[in-house]
């Protein structure tokens, strides 16, 4: 089977690389693709928010599945596009990819299924937007009714940072504070059958110690040795099937990758977002440790076959992802220099570590550049989740890419 893989990201990246081992996989393809994809697919030129021209580039390459990464094209509907050129497609319908594009939507689907979730007021004035910030106080949580590419929400006790954030956006949501871990789970879907992935644990603050502004995440972490056994199957039971049934009876089935952002409160678990794709970073560190066949599962939800796959299987060890940034990210990220050290990981630490690319280029002579704020998501496996931080930042050590940061903490109270 051929696959085509839309989107340049760090999650391309380490989808490209989970279906390059895959024996079922013919030619894999991905587009626009990046310096590191361009290793284990070919990589082709095109917009991924025009749908017309990405069905073109499917039906060029005969692919039997395409896999839509990010959720810009997903909204934009190019889902929809490759499906209508009769092409299976990992990835929701623009309406239904509506559970990310408009977090207002997602509040009204979840108020339907019974999902539990934060309080909320849909704002559209500064009065109104003043009136949610008074009734729930602080920390203020402030969140762009819309796609932001991650940077849409704002967590403080700072009034006037939450009032100009509000009055930022053309319409936001105001929420009550959710207190307790967060949690990442991904789910599978073909729009009737759900299979959830393991959960896993990101980190968006920028620096250690949860401090420093919000990022789209600067590593994760799975499995969650802190975590209730029967977390996933209470998350199945309470918010992603109802979310999957609520949407078919609507007429919107959503198939393709369920993505549920959980706190565990002090009252109980309740959904912060919801993304309709994998999510970065928490997809490196998932798909490290999945050994059933990518492909197989992918298409499966493509086609409607998901109830006929065996359980998934997964490794026992663990998984860590460390994300090196840019100069300046989240605010101001510096790009265009070179990036060294990657073939001493590939050299010293494969096959227990490996460096997966988001926003990287290649220059002229072949150099791998920077080009984006988060530019690597260094991924390590191991028995335990001690191995695995250990063999991701020996691993980080390696790389030099002028003013870069990264966490030193991901992981590090879990491993404990």
């Amino acid at each position: 089977m051929n696959i085509l893989v839309i989107g340049g990201g760090a999650r391309e990246h380490a989808l490209c690389h989970a279906l390059s081992a895959d024996p079922a996989v013919g030619e894999l393809h991905c587009a626009p693709g990046n310096a590191g994809i361009a290793a284990v697919a070919t990589t082709h030129p095109v917009d991924a928010l025009d749908g017309a021209a990405v069905a073109d580039l499917a039906r060029r390459l005969g692919a039997g599945l395409v896999v839509v990464g990010p959720e810009a094209p997903l909204v934009a509907g190019v889902a929809d596009a490759v499906r209508a050129a009769g092409i299976p497609v990992f990835g929701p319908s623009a309406e239904a990819a509506r559970l990310e594009g408009s977090k207002a939507f997602a509040k009204e689907i979840m108020a339907a299924a019974g999902v539990p979730t934060a309080r909320s007021y849909v704002c559209v004035t500064p009065a109104e937007s003043d009136a949610a910030l008074t009734a729930f106080g602080p920390p203020y949580v402030v969140k762009d009714d819309g796609l932001a590419a991650g940077k849409g929400v704002v967590v403080t006790g700072d009034i006037a940072v939450a009032r100009a954030h509000a009055r930022g956006c053309d319409r936001v949501v105001i929420e009550e504070y959710l207190d307790g871990p967060e949690v990442s789970l991904f789910a599978v879907t073909d729009g009737e059958t759900v299979l959830p992935l393991q959960p896993a644990q990101d980190f968006k603050r920028a620096h250690d110690d949860d401090e420093g502004p919000n990022t789209g995440g600067m590593g994760a972490y799975t499995p969650l040795p802190w975590a209730d056994p029967k977390l996933t199957r209470e998350v199945l039971d309470t918010v992603l099937q109802p979310t999957v049934d609520e949407m078919r009876r609507r007429g919107t089935p959503f198939s393709g990758l369920l993505y549920a952002g959980l706190a565990l409160t002090s009252r109980g678990m309740r959904v912060v977002e919801f993304n309709a794709r994998f999510g970065d970073p928490e997809t490196q560190v998932v798909l490290a440790r999945l050994r059933t066949p990518l492909a197989g599962l992918l298409h499966a939800a493509a086609t409607g076959t998901l109830a006929d796959l065996p359980p998934l299987r997964w490794s026992d060890g663990a998984a860590v992802t460390v994300v090196v940034a840019a100069e300046g990210y989240p605010d101001a990220p510096r790009a265009g220099d070179p990036i060294e050290g990657l073939d001493e990981v590939a050299a010293q630490d494969a096959p227990h570590a490996y460096v997966l690319h988001a926003g990287t280029r290649l220059d002229d002579a072949g150099r791998v550049l920077s080009a984006g704020g988060r530019v690597l998501s260094v991924t390590a496996t191991g028995d335990d989740l001690a191995q695995a931080r250990e063999r991701a930042y020996r691993a980080v050590a390696r790389i030099r890419l002028t003013g870069s940061h990264h966490r030193t903490d991901i992981a590090a109270r879990a491993a404990r």
